[in-house]
């Protein structure tokens, strides 16, 4: 009986864990909107993000939700509105802006297909409104890494555009200025779109963006923290190795209590 009761708990340790992790009722993520001045209304925001719009996923659609429940004034009743049709869901308005539907969004640094893509824990989902209404030009980029812990860092600066068959293509951004909580600060990306920055961990929470004279940059966001404060994204391998190790620890108690 005792070795019964041992490994069922044992069991249901495993279980139970495995099953957290399974049934994605939540994602941490990470969340940036620029708004129609092209400047960082939400930046780089952790953010638990439920089922919203009740769709029975978490998507895309459902960040932007709770990303303006936490930081529009007025909400999202205020601040967003997406419409439904055939072709699927579209936004019609983001961080209080209306202008036709001319709106990018980016999860993990790559163009979404839709407000129904699927996100998951740790996942950076960037969304903007367009300020250029007539060429569209303003160009999406992101900075690697996106979290700096030390005093000293080297930035990458990628920007986002598309080649004469509009397949997607990824380049360098060359001479941007690095800005600080929106100081500039002379100190520009070189051709590989690298630069290297020096910030006070000890002044707390740092934005770190860009800004280009030469074209109109989506702001990119890093954020700079004091070592072992940056948030670590979701790892499903780390919480499956974690499961197996319960697992092989209850297979060791059983045999351990039938071997008495």
């Amino acid at each position: 009986m005792k070795r019964l009761l041992v490994l069922f708990f044992a069991l249901v340790l495993v279980v139970s864990l495995a099953t957290a992790v399974s049934a994605g009722e939540n994602a941490r993520v990470f969340v940036t909107i620029a708004d129609e001045n092209g400047k960082l209304a939400v930046a780089q925001e952790e953010l638990v993000v439920h089922d919203a719009d009740g769709d029975g996923s978490i998507t895309v659609n459902d960040a932007m939700i709770v990303a303006h429940d936490e930081f529009y004034d007025g909400g999202t009743d205020a601040g967003y509105e997406t419409a439904t049709s055939e072709y699927g869901i579209s936004m019609n308005k983001l961080w209080g802006t209306e202008n036709g539907g001319s709106y990018g969004y980016y999860v993990n640094g790559a163009a979404a297909w839709s407000l129904a893509d699927a996100i998951s824990d740790g996942d950076f989902v960037d969304a903007f409104v367009y300020t250029d209404l007539t060429a569209w030009s303003d160009m999406y980029c992101s900075f690697d890494p996106r979290f700096v812990t030390t005093d000293t860092a080297e930035l990458t600066l990628i920007g986002a555009g598309y080649d004469e068959n509009w397949n997607p293509v990824a380049a360098p951004v060359v001479g941007a200025e690095i800005t600080l909580n929106g100081a500039k600060t002379g100190i520009f990306t070189d051709e590989a779109g690298k630069a290297t920055v020096t910030v006070d961990l000890s002044a707390g929470r740092t934005v770190i963006s860009a800004v280009s004279d030469t074209q109109i940059l989506v702001p990119p966001v890093a954020i700079a923290e004091g070592a072992g404060t940056a948030p670590q994204t979701g790892d499903l391998s780390v919480v499956i190795a974690a499961a197996a190790v319960l697992s092989l620890g209850a297979a060791a108690l059983v045999k351990k209590h039938s071997d008495e």
